[in-house]
């Protein structure tokens, strides 16, 4: 119990988090953290407070993650190969938060607002039409939208009703309970099936 007090577990972290071998899952695990849940906390916490400029800055935090993260669907692959990469990511999601240098803010006003500014009218009509063709496949698919909603509700009202600790006491296995239904094959032989 002596080494809780100590320095030990600090250590430690610290030889994980800056070990650039075999710590991707560390590192990986801290950028969600970092860039991810930790972010969606304090947006929770900047709406409940309804505090203007704690909302700004999270705006500009989720416009500049997004658009590193769309940038990264295309690079990951790539990048993750280069040493320290992880720990770039893990420094750039930092760095995008920190109230002194405060990046993201930096990030949107200088690049990411230019950017949108002069491509508005293109990726207006992109939008659109994306939001369009999703209405129009939603609207063609509906009837089967709507069986897969209610099988899904249904299972799930299933699991929600069905016994706990019921079972059977020859076997030790629960018991499914309903009716009796007889099922015909091609082969018009008959098995009953409790359903």
């Amino acid at each position: 119990m002596a080494f809780l007090g100590s320095n030990i577990a600090t250590d430690v972290g610290l030889r994980l988090l800056l070990c650039p071998l075999g710590s991707n899952v560390v590192l990986r695990t801290a950028c969600c953290s970092v860039g991810i849940a930790l972010p969606v906390y304090s947006t929770f916490k900047a709406i409940e407070r309804e505090d203007e400029n704690d909302k700004q800055k999270w705006l500009m935090y989720w416009a500049a993650y997004g658009s590193f993260s769309l940038v990264e669907v295309f690079t990951d692959k790539l990048l993750s190969w280069f040493p320290m990469y992880y720990h770039a990511k893990f420094a750039f999601l930092v760095w995008l938060q920190l109230p002194t240098v405060e990046g993201a803010k930096q990030l949107y006003k200088n690049h990411l607002r230019p950017f949108l500014l002069k491509h508005q009218a293109r990726v207006d009509i992109l939008v659109g039409f994306a939001y369009g063709e999703m209405v129009r496949l939603v609207s063609r698919h509906q009837a089967e939208i709507d069986y897969v909603k209610t099988l899904f509700l249904n299972i799930l009202g299933s699991a929600d009703g069905m016994p706990k600790g019921q079972a059977n006491e020859a076997d030790g296995h629960p018991r499914i309970e309903g009716n009796s239904q007889t099922i015909t094959t091609n082969s018009d032989t008959e098995s009953t099936h409790d359903g």
